[in-house]
């Protein structure tokens, strides 16, 4: 029987860290993503494009989370329009270490290059570039 539900994109993900303070300088200095603040009591997200990622401190007492949170337990993969040469001379005066690429790798949408490296608690991140068709 087919799914009465049909889902059509993500809207955020979450991420149990540390330490949100270095979790954010990180993704604002490394990714360009924007720190915001929601909620009550005050919770704290990084947004990017139509997208954002929630920061869940190691130790919370929210109500909904995942059976065990655990910081560094993540892989996500982001897409960007900056050439991976523009991303890797980006990481580097970053003082980011590149673990992997770039590498040929297969997105939701087609072939595309990626470049892997660890955020503070050690999520591995992917930042890819699609191939065009031409």
């Amino acid at each position: 029987m087919p799914s009465q539900v049909t889902v059509n994109r993500l809207d955020h993900i979450v991420l149990t860290v540390s330490n949100v303070d270095v979790t954010c300088e990180f993704y604002q200095r490394v990714l360009g993503m924007e720190k915001v603040e929601f909620g009550s009591p005050v919770r704290v997200a990084l947004e990017f494009g139509q997208q954002k990622i929630n920061l869940h401190p190691i130790i919370n007492d929210y109500d909904t989370k995942a059976n065990t949170p655990m910081p560094g337990s993540a892989d996500i993969c982001l897409i960007t329009e900056v050439p991976l040469a523009g991303v890797i001379d980006h990481l580097n005066t970053c003082g980011v270490d590149i673990i992997a690429g770039p590498v040929p790798k297969n997105g939701a949408m087609g072939p595309l290059n990626s470049v892997y490296f660890r955020d503070p608690d050690g999520n591995l991140i992917e930042v890819s570039n699609y191939l065009s068709a031409d």
